[in-house]
């Protein structure tokens, strides 16, 4: 399932890599691509938006779920 955020803070690589990881620790199979300039994150997992959400606010982000 395709799963579209708009994850606000994310500045850098390192940010990029935090939001990944954290996904990724829930779902190893997940693809994510996220792009810095919009602040946007794709991800392509078997798992439930606000349980992808809930692991990027952990990492210390403000995330919201795109239509």
């Amino acid at each position: 399932m395709n799963h579209l955020f708009q994850v606000g803070g994310m500045t850098c690589g390192h940010c990029a890599r935090a939001v990944t990881r954290a996904i990724q620790d829930l779902d190893t199979d997940a693809q994510v691509v996220i792009d810095l300039g919009t602040g946007g994150v794709a991800v392509d997992s078997k798992l439930a938006a606000e349980s992808l959400a809930a692991a990027i606010r952990a990492e210390g982000y403000a995330v919201e779920r795109r239509p």
